[in-house]
């Protein structure tokens, strides 16, 4: 069976700290999802959906599936809730929309590293940042781990699927931009300041 990972982007939230659609704000020409969709290498990604999930869709046309996620209030792990009941039994590379300037090479640092370590069925990888020691996103879990999700608490953090992971894997890698927390006007000038 293929176990390539499918991309899921994040952009269900609300935005209502940056006052505008967080995916569709300018960074450096292009928008937040554009410059995600660019970077992740998945010719069919997964879009997650919610308050502004007419804008995303309109603006991101046929580059990637959109679903709707009418519940996303309720917080981000029903967000991949909702990605793992409609992908099935498929290994998610979860991408968050507060780190859209993440390059290139990080997707494809996960995507070697989770084939290496034989896409394990409950495995989690994480990119880990080689300058400050902390890990980052986007993420990458096995299928088995995704259909967890399932049971967890729509508002509960990530880290509680994080806590039945086996193995807990890592990627060193050199880009400050899997930390980033775009949330605020005062984050969205120091990423365009960045750029």
């Amino acid at each position: 069976m293929d176990r390539t990972p499918r991309v899921v982007l994040l952009t269900a939230g609300a935005s209502e700290r940056l006052g505008e659609p967080k995916a569709l704000v300018d960074l450096g020409g292009q928008s937040a999802i554009e410059r995600l969709l660019d970077a992740c290498g998945d010719p069919n990604p997964l879009i997650v959906a919610g308050a502004h999930a007419a804008l995303i869709t309109a603006a991101v046309g046929t580059r990637a599936e959109v679903i709707d996620h009418p519940d996303w209030a309720a917080g981000r792990t029903g967000s991949v809730a909702r990605a793992a009941r409609h992908l099935g039994d498929v290994d998610l590379l979860l991408t968050p929309l507060d780190c859209p300037l993440v390059p290139w090479r990080v997707f494809d640092a996960l995507r070697q590293t989770w084939q290496e370590a034989g896409a394990p069925p409950y495995g989690w990888l994480a990119p880990l940042d080689t300058a400050s020691g902390q890990h980052g996103h986007p993420v990458l879990f096995g299928g088995s781990l995704a259909a967890r999700v399932l049971e967890l608490d729509p508002a509960s953090p990530l880290r509680s699927l994080r806590a039945l992971a086996d193995p807990l894997l890592d990627v060193p890698v050199d880009s400050p931009e899997i930390l980033d927390d775009l949330d605020t006007p005062e984050d969205l000038l120091r990423l365009r300041g960045r750029l």
